[in-house]
């Protein structure tokens, strides 16, 4: 995402690129979410035969969805904040925000998040564990995989933001400076 006239580091457009790009072929999922949950209710409405392991899908891809869409959101910077007060704000302080917001509360949440993420995955692996229910989906580990994975790419999109600011801001001395 180029700010305003801004020459951005190669890092920075790298990550939003690659982010975007996977938020963008995740979002397919939501074609086949929408799908599986009308497949779903016609068998158990209709049929009166309801599959465990499609429910326990639907809530795969929703969380699958769910997790992607936190990095595409901070790439995207579409992410929540009280814009009512930041929009009024000068690019310097926006960035100065940013930057701030980005080293103090991001990056050490979900830090803390990718590592406990790890312990999850871990232990799942470990134990092999699956849906409690008989005829439910096997090997969640994978769902859990994408917890760690997730939280590496906000780290990363949390990384290129904070490279972003710093590099504005630079530009922004730089042109008081001149002129």
């Amino acid at each position: 995402m180029q700010e305003k006239g801004r020459h951005l580091p190669r890092f920075c457009t790298s990550i939003d690129a690659f982010i975007e790009w996977l938020g963008s072929v995740t979002c397919w999922l939501n074609a086949i979410l929408v799908l599986t949950i009308v497949v779903q209710v016609v068998l158990r409405y209709a049929l009166g035969e309801g599959k465990v392991w499609m429910e326990e899908l639907e809530w795969h891809f929703y969380a699958v969805l769910f997790l992607v869409g936190l990095s595409y959101c901070l790439a995207a910077d579409t992410h929540v904040r009280l814009d009512i007060f930041h929009r009024n704000f000068s690019e310097a302080k926006k960035e100065t925000i940013d930057l701030f917001g980005m080293i103090f509360m991001v990056l050490p949440f979900f830090s803390i998040l990718l590592y406990h993420g790890l312990d999850f995955l871990a232990t799942a692996w470990h134990v092999s564990e699956s849906s409690p229910h008989p005829l439910g989906l096997p090997c969640w580990w994978i769902i859990k995989a994408f917890i760690p994975v997730t939280m590496f790419l906000v780290i990363l999109a949390a990384l290129a933001r904070i490279v972003r600011a710093v590099s504005v801001l630079k530009q922004i001395k730089t042109e008081r400076r001149q002129g």
